[in-house]
């Protein structure tokens, strides 16, 4: 069955309009999306997410701060100083590990071991030798080594771990220790000389110079007919009676001393 030329005309003139409308919704939906899309700010994503995408390391939570190079000399005691900053408050969970790597070597040894107390090490090289000297209150790791040799030279590194504070740098301590040579025992007696002998010097010249002019004195005086004034005299003559007192007191002191003896026996 065919319908009219004319109805079929009458159909799509009246379709045309729905289609319009339904087009022109399509459109005004699509571009009130992509307005939105462009508008809504774009959230970022989590800190530890970004650094782990960007292959980032994580803030140092803790700092630690150690001499990188110390010298010291055969038989006397070596300080190695550490240091540490902790975002954290100490506890009890805080530790602290000294190593010790010889020269030449990538062998490491643990020399000492803190946590609530002291474990230095009981074997090896540094058996005994191994004293606290810090403070983990105040930030210091310190430790000392006693009765150093040539031999305890090469790198020590200390760690400090203070949860949750565990992210950290390690630094390297670099000690040499050799034997005093005769420019620093030179040093050593020279020191002495200017704190000891040289004001002792001073002393006795100034002793001799004033020696020497009462000795021109007297003999200027001698040559001259010098005689002694009325004072003078008498100064002497006080002299010569206290003299004489302490040699009578000397006397009778020896003989209570010897009156003693014979009444013992």
């Amino acid at each position: 069955m065919q319908l009219p030329r004319g109805a079929a005309g009458g159909c799509g003139c009246a379709l045309f309009p729905l289609l319009s409308i339904l087009f022109v919704q399509a459109v005004l939906r699509n571009t009130v999306l992509a307005g939105r899309w462009w508008r809504t700010p774009l959230i970022p994503a989590p800190r530890k997410q970004r650094q782990a995408d960007l292959c980032v390391p994580p803030t140092l939570s803790l700092e630690i701060s150690a001499d990188a190079h110390v010298r010291g000399y055969v038989g006397e005691k070596i300080k190695l100083k550490c240091t540490f900053k902790s975002s954290s408050d100490v506890t009890d969970k805080l530790t602290i590990d000294w190593t010790y790597r010889p020269p030449s070597s990538s062998r490491t040894e643990s020399i000492f071991h803190y946590q609530s107390f002291q474990y230095p090490t009981t074997a090896g090289t540094f058996r005994d030798r191994i004293s606290w000297v810090g403070n983990v209150y105040k930030g210091d790791a310190s430790i000392s080594i006693s009765n150093p040799t040539l031999k305890d030279n090469g790198t020590f590194s200390c760690a400090v771990k203070n949860p949750p504070d565990v992210y950290h740098n390690i630094p390297l301590t670099e000690l040499t220790v050799t034997e005093r040579g005769f420019g620093t025992m030179l040093s050593s007696v020279a020191l002495l000389s200017i704190l000891v002998f040289i004001p002792s010097a001073v002393v006795v010249v100034l002793l001799l110079v004033r020696m020497g002019r009462k000795a021109t004195g007297v003999k200027k005086r001698s040559r001259s007919g010098y005689k002694k004034s009325s004072i003078e005299v008498s100064d002497d003559t006080d002299q010569e009676d206290s003299n004489d007192c302490m040699a009578r007191l000397c006397v009778r002191c020896a003989e209570c001393l010897d009156s003693d003896y014979e009444e013992a026996y």
